[in-house]
């Protein structure tokens, strides 16, 4: 018995590298953070703090915090890029000078937040402790009386209820506006849009004017929280419409294709497609309008007026939010009414953060991503599904067993339809 001879390879085996030791070869770092980058920055900052230092006390007639810092953060860049630029070439230095700037800005930003939300809490603390300052208003409570007295619950219900009405006005209006700029579009929603963009820069003072000018001298409705809401609602409408305009551009134009080629209209493919796709985004929106308004003052000033009084009800009588209470209590100049001013502005910042985490959790999820309460409707009404499933499988089953079609054609049961033929055969014997 021969065997075949073996076949010729027809590849050649694959030529495997020389290790990096026996190749002499360095392996290169693809870090972005290199050492030299760590001591150029260092490199830099130190030499333009000893230069500033030097120009401020012996050369120049330089004086002042802020200009040590300007000039400090000018020399800081050209130092670094002059030490980039020996190791790397010239796009590279202008990215990593760019880089720098951005960064630099946003560590400014950041601690300016915090700067800001330290001094606040620092300035309030004599306030905040007490438990009466959440609970009672200010109508027993002067000037001259203790921090034991008094406290913010009328500004706090009234930002709460004056805040619910403007959105209430704001977010169906200003969504469905976003929707129509997307979704028709042509000269009148050019229009739209411009206007809309015009009406980003208004000033707060003027939709106050505005509101005052038409709803309390016009129509005579009197100061009030609805009047109030509003002028907020003229300040957050624009805010909204833009944001949710921007975010909707940017849903893909294969969804919608997708959704018509399966033979839906266009305002069931913006509720099931467009909408839900883009709910991160308009939550976003709805906190960036939400944000404005809860923040402004004159309008509040000029349409609800003052009071030192709890009133609930925003359509008769005025009524203080916290941005006016604060206004109020830092004119003066009792270290007291200082304290509840900081205190009340501690309190705004709480209640601005609790509203946008309720925001995010609401609709902060993914697109796409279900709730738990959606999860489980989908599991009971795939459990129904796999039930009747099964149910029509048994049918056809039984149908299929001999005797069977003849029941389901209305024959009578299997039995009576074997029992038939044999009292035929009978009757034909006896014959």
């Amino acid at each position: 018995m021969t065997t075949a001879p073996p076949r010729p390879r027809t590849t050649l085996p694959a030529e495997q590298p020389p290790p990096a030791a026996e190749s002499g070869e360095r392996r290169r770092n693809v870090s972005l953070t290199r050492g030299s980058d760590v001591y150029a920055l260092v490199g830099a900052a130190a030499a333009s703090l000893s230069l500033t230092a030097l120009f401020f006390t012996r050369l120049l007639p330089f004086n002042g915090a802020v200009g040590f810092v300007v000039v400090a953060y000018v020399l800081f860049l050209g130092l670094y890029a002059l030490l980039v630029s020996f190791d790397e070439s010239g796009p590279a230095v202008r990215d990593k000078v760019a880089a720098v700037v951005i960064q630099s800005l946003a560590l400014l930003m950041l601690v300016a937040l915090v700067f800001v939300v330290v001094y606040t809490l620092f300035e309030g603390r004599e306030a905040l402790p007490h438990l009466n300052f959440y609970t009672e208003d200010m109508r027993a409570a002067g000037p001259l009386d203790p921090l034991s007295a008094g406290g913010v619950l009328h500004a706090v219900v009234g930002t709460l209820e004056q805040i619910a009405l403007a959105l209430a006005f704001t977010v169906p209006v200003g969504l469905v506006c976003a929707v129509f700029l997307n979704e028709v579009p042509g000269r009148f929603a050019r229009l739209v849009r411009t206007v809309v963009e015009a009406m980003t820069a208004l000033p707060s003072i003027v939709a106050g004017l505005f509101v005052y000018a038409t709803v309390i001298l016009t129509l005579g409705l009197g100061r009030s929280g609805f009047a109030a809401s509003l002028a907020l609602a003229v300040m957050m409408l624009p805010i909204i419409i833009r944001a949710s305009d921007v975010v909707i551009r940017l849903v893909p134009g294969t969804l919608r294709e997708a959704s018509y080629a399966l033979g839906t209209s266009r305002w069931r493919t913006v509720w099931h497609v467009v909408l839900p796709t883009t709910r991160s985004g308009l939550t976003t929106a709805v906190i960036l309008g939400t944000a404005r308004g809860v923040g402004e003052t004159s309008p509040v000033l000029l349409t609800a007026g003052f009071t030192a009084e709890l009133n609930a009800n925003p359509f008769n009588g005025p009524q203080v939010s916290l941005p006016l209470a604060v206004f109020e209590f830092v004119k003066s100049p009792e270290p007291t009414m200082i304290a509840r001013g900081f205190g009340t502005a501690a309190a705004l910042m709480s209640l601005v953060l609790l509203l946008f985490v309720l925001a995010r959790v609401i609709g902060g999820r993914n697109s796409g991503r279900l709730s738990r309460g959606q999860e489980h409707r989908r599991v009971q009404a795939s459990r129904k599904d796999a039930q009747r499933f099964a149910a029509r499988a048994a049918v056809r089953d039984r149908a299929a067993v001999p005797g069977g079609a003849a029941a389901r054609d209305g024959a009578g049961p299997p039995d009576q339809a074997q029992a038939a033929p044999k009292s035929v055969t009978d009757a034909g014997s006896s014959q």
